[in-house]
């Protein structure tokens, strides 16, 4: 795998009552924050520290989490429920005229 490039990975930035400040997060490193007065700051201070962890793993031969945005999705989700709730979904579906696959997705892109 070639070297992420830190700034391909999954930011975000909000306001921190508790801090005072902008914190950025990143989904792919969950542990990892920055905080800064401004938004920008925040971001950027939280991609160079992203930056350097990805040398530092790559040196210690450990693994480096690609970004989400790189990654390559079947589409196809395995979901186990309750058999109650798979015949309510099923009679739903029915009601609705759809499979119940279609009943899933337009719950899942509704959520």
């Amino acid at each position: 795998m070639n070297r992420p490039d830190a700034r391909h990975y999954s930011y975000r930035v909000q306001w921190s009552p508790e801090d005072g400040e902008h914190v950025a997060t990143v989904l792919e490193f969950p542990s990892l924050s920055w905080l800064a007065e401004d938004q920008s700051g925040a971001l950027e201070g939280l991609v160079r520290v992203v930056d350097s962890l990805i040398d530092d793993l790559i040196a210690n031969g450990e693994t480096v989490p690609q970004p989400f945005a790189e990654r390559t999705y079947s589409g196809t989700i395995y979901v186990r429920t309750s058999p109650d709730l798979h015949r309510r979904l099923a009679m739903e579906a029915a009601e609705r005229h759809v499979s119940l696959n279609q009943l899933a997705v337009q719950r899942l892109a509704s959520a």
